[in-house]
Protein backbone atom coordinates (compact mmCIF):
# COMPACT_ATOMS: atom_id res chain seq x y z
CA UNK A 1 0.00 0.00 0.00
CA UNK A 2 1.31 3.05 -1.02
CA UNK A 3 2.15 6.01 1.03
CA UNK A 4 1.41 8.68 1.79
CA UNK A 5 -2.02 7.25 0.40
CA UNK A 6 -5.19 9.54 -0.43
CA UNK A 7 -8.04 10.09 2.63
CA UNK A 8 -11.39 9.33 1.06
CA UNK A 9 -13.76 12.65 1.29
CA UNK A 10 -16.59 13.99 2.47
CA UNK A 11 -19.60 16.41 0.30
CA UNK A 12 -21.17 19.43 2.87
CA UNK A 13 -25.13 18.84 3.25
CA UNK A 14 -26.55 21.95 4.77
CA UNK A 15 -29.06 19.96 7.22
CA UNK A 16 -29.43 16.95 8.73
CA UNK A 17 -32.43 15.70 7.07
CA UNK A 18 -31.04 16.44 3.19
CA UNK A 19 -28.34 13.17 4.11
CA UNK A 20 -29.72 10.82 1.72
CA UNK A 21 -31.71 7.42 3.22
CA UNK A 22 -29.13 4.86 2.55
CA UNK A 23 -29.94 1.42 4.55
CA UNK A 24 -27.89 1.05 7.62
CA UNK A 25 -26.56 4.49 7.34
CA UNK A 26 -23.68 5.03 9.72
CA UNK A 27 -23.06 8.26 11.41
CA UNK A 28 -19.91 9.35 13.38
CA UNK A 29 -19.39 12.88 15.45
CA UNK A 30 -16.86 15.15 12.79
CA UNK A 31 -13.16 15.47 15.15
CA UNK A 32 -12.12 18.57 14.33
CA UNK A 33 -8.44 17.87 14.14
CA UNK A 34 -5.88 17.25 11.24
CA UNK A 35 -6.80 13.43 9.41
CA UNK A 36 -4.27 11.35 9.52
CA UNK A 37 -3.62 7.85 8.29
CA UNK A 38 -1.06 5.63 10.19
CA UNK A 39 0.49 3.33 8.81
CA UNK A 40 2.34 0.82 10.87
CA UNK A 41 5.02 -2.11 10.08
CA UNK A 42 6.32 -3.59 13.65
CA UNK A 43 8.20 -0.59 15.13
CA UNK A 44 8.28 1.61 11.70
CA UNK A 45 5.73 3.89 12.09
CA UNK A 46 4.91 7.11 9.64
CA UNK A 47 2.06 9.72 10.52
CA UNK A 48 0.75 10.83 6.56
CA UNK A 49 -1.95 14.10 6.59
CA UNK A 50 -4.36 14.48 3.87
CA UNK A 51 -2.07 16.80 1.67
CA UNK A 52 0.82 14.20 1.54
CA UNK A 53 2.76 16.40 4.59
CA UNK A 54 4.76 14.32 6.75
CA UNK A 55 2.95 14.67 10.95
CA UNK A 56 5.74 11.77 12.76
CA UNK A 57 7.75 14.60 13.50
CA UNK A 58 5.28 16.77 14.69
CA UNK A 59 3.79 14.26 17.28
CA UNK A 60 6.65 12.53 19.00
CA UNK A 61 4.51 11.39 21.85
CA UNK A 62 1.59 9.08 19.95
CA UNK A 63 3.96 7.25 18.85
CA UNK A 64 4.78 4.65 21.51
CA UNK A 65 0.79 4.46 22.06
CA UNK A 66 0.36 3.75 19.10
CA UNK A 67 2.10 0.88 19.26
CA UNK A 68 1.35 -0.43 21.72
CA UNK A 69 -2.91 -0.09 21.02
CA UNK A 70 -2.55 -0.89 16.89
CA UNK A 71 -1.62 -3.90 15.54
CA UNK A 72 1.83 -5.05 14.35
CA UNK A 73 1.13 -4.62 10.64
CA UNK A 74 -1.53 -2.13 9.74
CA UNK A 75 -2.87 1.17 7.91
CA UNK A 76 -5.48 2.95 10.03
CA UNK A 77 -7.42 6.17 8.86
CA UNK A 78 -8.11 8.55 11.99
CA UNK A 79 -7.83 12.11 12.82
CA UNK A 80 -5.21 13.46 15.74
CA UNK A 81 -6.48 15.90 18.04
CA UNK A 82 -5.63 18.12 21.33
CA UNK A 83 -8.19 17.05 24.00
CA UNK A 84 -8.64 19.86 27.04
CA UNK A 85 -10.76 20.54 29.55
CA UNK A 86 -13.05 22.37 27.80
CA UNK A 87 -13.21 20.54 24.32
CA UNK A 88 -10.73 20.17 21.42
CA UNK A 89 -8.20 22.84 21.37
CA UNK A 90 -7.60 23.14 17.54
CA UNK A 91 -5.57 25.92 17.94
CA UNK A 92 -3.12 23.68 20.37
CA UNK A 93 -2.96 21.16 17.21
CA UNK A 94 -1.91 24.21 15.00
CA UNK A 95 0.89 25.22 16.89
CA UNK A 96 2.16 21.73 16.79
CA UNK A 97 3.32 22.06 13.66
CA UNK A 98 6.56 23.77 14.27
CA UNK A 99 10.10 24.14 12.80
CA UNK A 100 12.20 24.10 15.82
CA UNK A 101 12.73 20.45 17.43
CA UNK A 102 12.97 21.47 20.71
CA UNK A 103 9.81 23.50 20.18
CA UNK A 104 8.46 19.64 19.40
CA UNK A 105 9.01 18.46 22.14
CA UNK A 106 8.21 21.14 24.39
CA UNK A 107 4.49 21.16 22.89
CA UNK A 108 4.42 17.36 22.98
CA UNK A 109 4.51 17.29 26.76
CA UNK A 110 2.53 20.70 27.36
CA UNK A 111 -0.01 19.61 24.85
CA UNK A 112 -0.50 16.23 23.48
CA UNK A 113 -2.23 14.70 21.19
CA UNK A 114 -4.76 11.71 20.83
CA UNK A 115 -5.57 9.63 18.04
CA UNK A 116 -9.06 8.63 17.14
CA UNK A 117 -9.24 5.82 14.93
CA UNK A 118 -12.58 5.48 12.09
CA UNK A 119 -11.63 3.40 9.65
CA UNK A 120 -8.85 0.31 8.49
CA UNK A 121 -7.54 0.27 5.51
CA UNK A 122 -5.08 -2.80 5.94
CA UNK A 123 -4.35 -5.40 8.41
CA UNK A 124 -1.02 -7.81 8.05
CA UNK A 125 -1.16 -8.76 4.28
CA UNK A 126 -4.77 -7.70 3.37
CA UNK A 127 -5.85 -4.55 2.15
CA UNK A 128 -9.50 -3.71 3.07
CA UNK A 129 -9.55 -0.95 0.44
CA UNK A 130 -12.50 -2.61 -1.38
CA UNK A 131 -14.14 -4.07 1.13
CA UNK A 132 -17.72 -2.26 2.28
CA UNK A 133 -17.61 0.05 5.38
CA UNK A 134 -19.49 -2.38 7.20
CA UNK A 135 -16.59 -5.01 6.82
CA UNK A 136 -13.96 -2.38 7.79
CA UNK A 137 -15.59 -1.24 10.64
CA UNK A 138 -16.28 -4.56 12.13
CA UNK A 139 -12.32 -5.09 11.73
CA UNK A 140 -11.71 -2.07 13.19
CA UNK A 141 -13.33 -2.85 16.68
CA UNK A 142 -12.00 -6.06 16.73
CA UNK A 143 -8.20 -4.62 15.94
CA UNK A 144 -8.64 -1.74 18.36
CA UNK A 145 -10.32 -3.79 21.18
CA UNK A 146 -7.29 -3.58 23.42
CA UNK A 147 -6.59 0.16 22.88
CA UNK A 148 -5.96 2.46 25.60
CA UNK A 149 -5.95 6.22 25.90
CA UNK A 150 -4.84 8.18 24.11
CA UNK A 151 -5.53 6.09 20.98
CA UNK A 152 -9.70 5.94 20.93
CA UNK A 153 -12.07 4.30 18.30
CA UNK A 154 -14.91 6.33 17.49
CA UNK A 155 -18.27 6.14 18.02
CA UNK A 156 -20.89 5.17 15.32
CA UNK A 157 -24.99 4.88 15.29
CA UNK A 158 -27.27 3.82 12.44
CA UNK A 159 -29.56 5.80 14.42
CA UNK A 160 -30.30 9.43 12.73
CA UNK A 161 -31.90 10.77 16.27
CA UNK A 162 -28.11 10.05 17.62
CA UNK A 163 -26.62 11.74 14.84
CA UNK A 164 -28.84 14.85 15.65
CA UNK A 165 -28.29 14.21 19.56
CA UNK A 166 -24.40 14.41 18.45
CA UNK A 167 -24.38 17.51 15.99
CA UNK A 168 -25.89 19.39 18.75
CA UNK A 169 -24.71 18.41 22.15
CA UNK A 170 -21.09 18.22 21.23
CA UNK A 171 -20.71 21.10 19.25
CA UNK A 172 -20.12 23.53 22.10
CA UNK A 173 -16.52 20.60 23.08
CA UNK A 174 -15.22 22.16 19.93
CA UNK A 175 -16.92 19.44 17.30
CA UNK A 176 -17.42 20.14 13.84
CA UNK A 177 -20.59 18.86 12.96
CA UNK A 178 -21.43 14.77 12.09
CA UNK A 179 -20.60 12.47 9.14
CA UNK A 180 -22.63 10.06 7.14
CA UNK A 181 -21.23 6.96 5.80
CA UNK A 182 -22.93 4.58 3.49
CA UNK A 183 -22.03 0.99 4.75
CA UNK A 184 -21.68 -0.40 1.36
CA UNK A 185 -18.66 2.07 0.00
CA UNK A 186 -15.66 0.46 -0.62
CA UNK A 187 -12.70 2.53 0.50
CA UNK A 188 -12.73 5.42 -2.77
CA UNK A 189 -9.47 7.68 -2.34
CA UNK A 190 -9.30 10.83 -2.99
CA UNK A 191 -13.21 11.26 -3.71
CA UNK A 192 -16.17 12.95 -1.96
CA UNK A 193 -18.14 10.30 -1.57
CA UNK A 194 -18.95 10.50 2.26
CA UNK A 195 -21.45 13.67 3.48
CA UNK A 196 -20.80 15.95 6.22
CA UNK A 197 -22.52 18.05 7.98
CA UNK A 198 -21.72 21.11 9.70
CA UNK A 199 -23.23 23.96 11.60
CA UNK A 200 -23.46 27.23 10.01
CA UNK A 201 -24.65 30.78 11.92
CA UNK A 202 -24.70 34.70 10.97
CA UNK A 203 -23.38 37.49 12.75
CA UNK A 204 -23.57 41.16 11.81
CA UNK A 205 -19.97 42.15 12.07
CA UNK A 206 -17.97 45.76 11.34
CA UNK A 207 -15.80 46.20 8.09
CA UNK A 208 -12.54 47.55 9.17
CA UNK A 209 -10.78 47.00 6.17
CA UNK A 210 -9.90 44.83 2.68
CA UNK A 211 -7.12 42.70 1.02
CA UNK A 212 -6.95 43.02 -2.93
CA UNK A 213 -7.64 40.35 -4.77
CA UNK A 214 -4.55 38.09 -6.12
CA UNK A 215 -5.25 39.49 -9.23
CA UNK A 216 -5.53 43.20 -8.51
CA UNK A 217 -8.48 43.62 -10.51
CA UNK A 218 -10.97 43.97 -7.01
CA UNK A 219 -11.51 43.26 -3.49
CA UNK A 220 -10.33 40.09 -2.34
CA UNK A 221 -11.60 39.38 1.20
CA UNK A 222 -12.74 41.89 3.57
CA UNK A 223 -11.84 42.21 7.31
CA UNK A 224 -14.72 42.18 9.82
CA UNK A 225 -14.70 42.83 13.90
CA UNK A 226 -16.70 42.85 16.37
CA UNK A 227 -16.61 44.22 19.66
CA UNK A 228 -15.53 42.99 22.89
CA UNK A 229 -17.20 43.85 26.70
CA UNK A 230 -14.89 46.09 26.90
CA UNK A 231 -16.00 47.99 23.56
CA UNK A 232 -13.16 47.45 21.77
CA UNK A 233 -13.42 45.65 17.91
CA UNK A 234 -11.63 42.89 18.06
CA UNK A 235 -10.87 41.10 14.08
CA UNK A 236 -13.01 38.02 14.01
CA UNK A 237 -11.45 36.90 10.65
CA UNK A 238 -12.52 37.60 6.76
CA UNK A 239 -15.31 37.32 4.69
CA UNK A 240 -14.38 36.20 0.80
CA UNK A 241 -15.18 34.11 -2.06
CA UNK A 242 -16.76 36.87 -4.02
CA UNK A 243 -18.27 37.15 -7.44
CA UNK A 244 -15.91 38.70 -9.83
CA UNK A 245 -18.42 41.46 -10.58
CA UNK A 246 -18.88 42.08 -7.09
CA UNK A 247 -15.65 42.34 -6.24
CA UNK A 248 -15.08 45.08 -8.52
CA UNK A 249 -18.43 46.87 -7.08
CA UNK A 250 -16.64 46.60 -3.76
CA UNK A 251 -13.69 48.87 -4.68
CA UNK A 252 -16.36 51.67 -5.76
CA UNK A 253 -18.52 50.93 -2.31
CA UNK A 254 -15.33 51.09 -0.16
CA UNK A 255 -13.28 53.85 -1.82
CA UNK A 256 -15.46 56.75 0.12
CA UNK A 257 -14.23 54.87 3.44
CA UNK A 258 -10.91 54.67 2.33
CA UNK A 259 -10.30 58.56 2.84
CA UNK A 260 -8.75 59.81 6.24
CA UNK A 261 -9.32 56.11 7.26
CA UNK A 262 -6.46 55.71 9.91
CA UNK A 263 -7.47 58.47 11.47
CA UNK A 264 -9.52 57.06 14.86
CA UNK A 265 -8.87 53.90 13.24
CA UNK A 266 -9.10 51.24 15.83
CA UNK A 267 -6.12 48.84 14.37
CA UNK A 268 -4.38 51.46 13.31
CA UNK A 269 -1.15 50.57 15.08
CA UNK A 270 -1.27 47.21 13.40
CA UNK A 271 -0.06 48.82 10.20
CA UNK A 272 3.15 49.17 11.68
CA UNK A 273 5.47 45.94 11.30
CA UNK A 274 6.61 45.77 15.07
CA UNK A 275 3.21 45.29 16.16
CA UNK A 276 2.76 42.12 14.67
CA UNK A 277 5.89 40.77 16.80
CA UNK A 278 3.91 40.01 19.93
CA UNK A 279 -0.03 40.00 18.60
CA UNK A 280 -2.29 38.34 16.47
CA UNK A 281 -3.46 40.42 14.01
CA UNK A 282 -4.19 40.95 10.55
CA UNK A 283 -1.15 41.49 7.93
CA UNK A 284 1.23 40.10 9.64
CA UNK A 285 3.41 37.04 8.06
CA UNK A 286 0.84 33.84 7.21
CA UNK A 287 2.88 30.89 9.56
CA UNK A 288 1.38 28.42 6.88
CA UNK A 289 2.65 30.77 3.49
CA UNK A 290 5.41 32.68 4.21
CA UNK A 291 4.78 34.20 0.69
CA UNK A 292 1.48 34.73 1.24
CA UNK A 293 0.63 38.72 0.89
CA UNK A 294 -1.22 39.51 4.17
CA UNK A 295 -1.16 43.35 3.58
CA UNK A 296 -4.54 44.98 4.10
CA UNK A 297 -6.15 48.30 3.78
CA UNK A 298 -8.17 50.02 6.39
CA UNK A 299 -11.46 51.88 6.19
CA UNK A 300 -13.57 53.97 8.12
CA UNK A 301 -15.72 51.63 10.80
CA UNK A 302 -19.34 52.81 9.22
CA UNK A 303 -20.48 49.94 7.67
CA UNK A 304 -22.03 46.31 8.70
CA UNK A 305 -21.85 43.21 7.07
CA UNK A 306 -23.99 40.13 7.65
CA UNK A 307 -21.85 36.78 6.99
CA UNK A 308 -22.42 33.54 7.67
CA UNK A 309 -19.91 31.51 9.79
CA UNK A 310 -19.88 28.29 10.97
CA UNK A 311 -17.43 27.93 14.76
CA UNK A 312 -16.43 30.69 16.65
CA UNK A 313 -12.64 29.44 17.97
CA UNK A 314 -10.72 31.75 20.39
CA UNK A 315 -12.76 34.60 19.74
CA UNK A 316 -12.15 34.49 15.82
CA UNK A 317 -14.22 32.65 12.78
CA UNK A 318 -12.41 29.39 12.20
CA UNK A 319 -12.92 29.47 8.63
CA UNK A 320 -13.89 32.33 5.91
CA UNK A 321 -17.38 33.98 6.58
CA UNK A 322 -19.56 34.06 3.80
CA UNK A 323 -20.94 37.40 2.67
CA UNK A 324 -24.60 37.43 2.88
CA UNK A 325 -25.52 41.46 2.80
CA UNK A 326 -25.42 44.53 3.83
CA UNK A 327 -27.15 45.77 7.23
CA UNK A 328 -27.43 48.99 6.86
CA UNK A 329 -30.21 49.23 9.12
CA UNK A 330 -27.69 47.89 11.89
CA UNK A 331 -24.63 50.84 13.68
CA UNK A 332 -21.34 49.33 14.45
CA UNK A 333 -21.77 49.49 17.76
CA UNK A 334 -24.28 46.94 17.58
CA UNK A 335 -21.98 44.57 16.52
CA UNK A 336 -20.81 42.53 19.52
CA UNK A 337 -19.87 38.79 21.01
CA UNK A 338 -22.99 39.02 22.57
CA UNK A 339 -24.87 38.58 19.57
CA UNK A 340 -23.39 35.28 19.01
CA UNK A 341 -25.18 31.81 20.20
CA UNK A 342 -23.15 30.64 22.94
CA UNK A 343 -23.50 26.26 23.30
CA UNK A 344 -22.28 24.96 27.01
CA UNK A 345 -19.83 22.65 26.59
CA UNK A 346 -20.34 19.39 26.45
CA UNK A 347 -18.21 16.41 28.58
CA UNK A 348 -15.59 15.29 26.57
CA UNK A 349 -16.13 12.00 29.13
CA UNK A 350 -18.69 10.94 26.73
CA UNK A 351 -16.22 9.67 24.24
CA UNK A 352 -13.00 9.44 25.67
CA UNK A 353 -14.34 7.68 29.10
CA UNK A 354 -11.96 7.53 31.57
CA UNK A 355 -8.85 8.87 29.35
Amino acid sequence: MPFPLKPMLSKSVDRLDLVPDVPGLVWEPKWDGFRCIVFRDGDEIELGSRNDRPLTRYFPEILEPLKASLPERCVVDGELVVVTGDGLDFDGLQLRLHPAESRVRKLAAESPSSFVAFDLLAIGDRSLLDEPFSVRRQALEAALAGARPPVHLTPISTERAVGADWFDRFEGAGFDGVMAKDPSLPYVQDKRVLWKVKHHRTADCVVAGFRWHKDGKGVGSLLIGLHNDAGELQHVGVCASFKATFREELVELLAPLREDALEGHPWRSWVESEAHETQRMPGAVSRWNAKKDLSWEPVRTERVVEVEYDQLQSGRFRRVARFIRWRDDKTPAECAYDQLEAVAPAELTVLFGGG
